[in-house]
């Protein structure tokens, strides 16, 4: 399973401070709150409707996936410094994976339509998000695969990345 490692989180550009700006940081910033989840809370579920997301503060999110017959199957650990959400940029604003607290987890909450709007007013900012968003949905998407290749796919049926 893919997972965040300290060499990762220290060099990621996937991080919010290294994706953006201080000045779009802060621009960001002005519009969160600070939200805490318990470990074992459900951020969201797939299916549902996007209205919020987060940036980690500290603690690990498992991003998952339903399994029709089996329990969510967990792609990937999301820390600190890290998105979780990015279907909220996307119409028509529901969850393509689901998001559980894996341990106890501060982040600063962000209204979407509150950012989507700051956005549409700042085209440095919207360019520096979409470039953002784009290398987190890229890297979620190949993590989803190879973990569910390691999960599902017959031991030793070549299947290759």
């Amino acid at each position: 399973m893919s997972t965040s490692s300290p060499h990762r989180l220290a060099s990621s550009p996937e991080r919010f401070d290294h994706a953006l700006s201080p000045e779009q940081r802060g621009s960001l910033l002005a519009l969160a709150h600070e939200a805490d989840f318990p470990a074992g809370a459900r951020l969201f579920n797939e299916g549902g409707h996007t209205s919020h997301f987060w940036v980690i503060r500290s603690g690990n999110v498992g991003m998952d996936v339903h399994v029709p017959g089996r329990q969510a199957a967990v792609v990937e650990t999301v820390g600190p410094g890290e998105l979780v959400g990015w279907s909220w940029l996307f119409r028509p604003y529901t969850w393509h994976f689901g998001a559980e607290a894996m341990t106890p987890v501060r982040t600063d909450e962000f209204d979407a339509a509150a950012v989507r709007a700051l956005m549409d007013s700042d085209p440095a900012l919207t360019s520096a998000m979409w470039q953002w968003v784009g290398q987190v949905l890229a890297h979620r998407l190949v993590s989803a695969r190879v973990r569910l290749l390691d999960l599902y796919a017959p031991h030793g049926s070549g299947s290759r990345i």
